[in-house]
């Protein structure tokens, strides 16, 4: 019978100690999975490391000391595609800069008509400040401008902004204000916006038919200042 005891303790014992070892295991793929996710939704460079994952001219950029700066009208690309992402920026204008964050870009040639891009603009430059209210820095260019104006810091001074892009939802925060809150599907006309202003003729696809998932640049200098950037990073958003 002790035997018999003996055996039956040993059997419940080594299921046990599976048992364990079967947590045990959970608890170690649990945690690399959080690990892996929190790597995955933490910032990293837009451009990785002295702009080894970017795409551009270099007579047209230089990096120095951690800022990029554009003195040619010449985009910078990433080499990769993201959709669900928010962007996070420093930018620093000269008097009457003409830039822009771009994103959902299908053709890094020809994006123009094939991306949608939030403006950056000196609106203190005489030019600027009597623009179209979609032509004003914060700006969903020739589609949506913001809900405040003059939000921009005047040249010299860094701006930080904040593009955030899941699907077809988009928001943009400047200098700490919320500037736009869009809704692509919205924009099913290529000529003309919701609130009927017209669309310039230069951007004749409708925001509700593009894709949502694409190349992400900074435009370069253009115009006849140029433009600065810093702490360019990206993160998943959802």
């Amino acid at each position: 019978m002790k035997q018999i005891i003996y055996i039956i303790a040993g059997m419940f014992l080594f299921a046990g100690n599976i048992y364990a070892q079967e947590v045990n295991q959970n608890v170690t793929i649990e945690e690399e999975d959080a690990e892996e996710q929190t790597q995955r939704n933490s910032w990293r460079p837009l451009f990785g490391t002295d702009l080894s994952d970017a795409s551009y001219d270099p007579e047209a950029w230089s990096w120095d000391s951690g800022i990029l700066t554009a003195t040619k009208d010449e985009a910078i690309w990433t080499t990769v595609e993201y959709e669900n992402f928010e962007l996070d920026v420093d930018f620093r204008n000269e008097s009457g800069t003409n830039s822009g964050i771009v994103f959902y870009c299908t053709d890094t040639v020809n994006w123009i008509p094939n991306s949608v891009e939030i403006q950056i603009a000196d609106d203190h430059y005489p030019q600027w400040s009597d623009a179209k209210p979609y032509e004003r820095c914060g700006a969903v260019y020739g589609h949506l401008g913001p809900r405040q104006e003059n939000v921009v810091r005047k040249p010299g001074e860094w701006n930080h902004i904040r593009v955030k892009c899941v699907g077809q939802n988009i928001s943009v925060i400047l200098n700490g204000k919320k500037l736009i809150t869009m809704d692509m599907s919205k924009w099913t006309s290529g000529s003309v916006n919701p609130d009927e202003s017209e669309i310039p003729e230069w951007l004749p696809n409708p925001l509700a038919e593009m894709p949502t998932k694409g190349y992400i640049g900074l435009q370069g200098k253009h115009g006849d200042a140029a433009i600065s950037f810093r702490n360019v990073k990206i993160r998943n958003a959802k």
